[in-house]
């Protein structure tokens, strides 16, 4: 319960503030509507989706009707059929946005980048699939093939989420790096397969130096001792990988529409700022590596 105020309080805070500006600049339409208020408050919509994403359940229908609208009445008094539920996810994808926004984390000069593949279908059944027709491809990664999208992910070393972007599985992970690393300053672990010389040369002259482990038959550098503490360090954003994907539920194939994919995987990122715990460097054992 301390929980759900915790984070219905900060939606709907959010929303206050937000939603009479953002519809200030909308473009009026000719035809004009009747701007009613549903039965269920845009806060109310977020936070249950955002409680979905923390919870036990991998299912949203059991959720919000065994869940939901059995044991939580006294909370949201003013529930909707599943069906109208599942239509007013699309309405709050843009606040979402801004939300995740207002919620990145701190730029403490080290960052650790990663891209993880988003399945929306068996990869048997890409051929008859039709909700992400034409925008999701075909890619192999190092687990497997699989038909989706990829999340390209950076965090800090306090594990919080710094920027984040979804691409087409078939795009090279270094094509992301530069429009996710804009206003950062320090260094970037990531893998081998971010290995560029005219990326690193970018990320070093705003002040970003890119740090990865070298392929085969390349010759290695001098690489500094901290540096090399780092790159034993990276497993942390697979971590939260880890955590988005089996914990936050970021991802499953069940999708019906392109903006309920986009709604579910955001609600599973903000739902992961909530996390009590997150993966981290700050910690007993490596306080020497922070004082470097």
């Amino acid at each position: 319960m301390a929980m759900l105020e915790t984070i219905f309080c900060f939606v709907d805070d959010f929303c206050e503030e937000f939603i009479p500006v953002w519809q200030q600049h909308l473009i009026e339409h000719a035809q004009k509507k009747r701007e009613r208020q549903g039965m269920m408050a845009w806060s109310e919509v977020m936070t249950i989706m955002i409680l979905f994403h923390q919870s036990h359940y991998r299912n949203l229908k059991h959720f919000y009707l065994d869940y939901v609208c059995t044991h939580m009445k006294d909370a949201f008094p003013r529930t909707v059929s599943y069906n109208r539920f599942v239509e007013l996810q699309k309405s709050v994808l843009v606040p979402l946005c801004f939300m995740l926004h207002l919620l990145k984390g701190d730029k403490t000069g080290i960052y650790f980048i990663d891209s993880t593949p988003i399945k929306v279908s068996h990869i048997k059944r890409e051929k008859q699939h039709k909700v992400f027709d034409g925008l999701a491809k075909k890619s192999k990664s190092t687990t497997g093939w699989f038909f989706g999208f990829k999340l390209h992910l950076i965090v800090n070393d306090k594990g919080e989420i710094i920027a984040f972007k979804v691409t087409a599985a078939t795009i090279d992970d270094r094509v992301p790096v530069e429009d996710l690393t804009r206003g950062l300053i320090g260094k970037l672990v990531g893998d081998k397969w971010y290995i560029k010389k005219a990326l690193s040369e970018l990320l070093f002259e705003r002040g970003l130096q890119l740090i990865t482990r070298v392929k085969k038959k390349m010759k290695s550098g001098l690489v500094s001792l901290i540096d090399k503490a780092l790159l034993r360090k990276r497993a942390i954003i697979e971590s939260v990988n880890d955590q988005l994907k089996n914990i936050s539920q970021i991802e499953h194939t069940r999708h019906r529409s392109i903006w309920n994919f986009m709604t579910n995987l955001l609600c599973g990122l903000v739902a992961y700022y909530f996390q009590p715990k997150k993966p981290s460097l700050r910690t007993k054992q490596n306080r020497e590596l922070m004082a470097l």
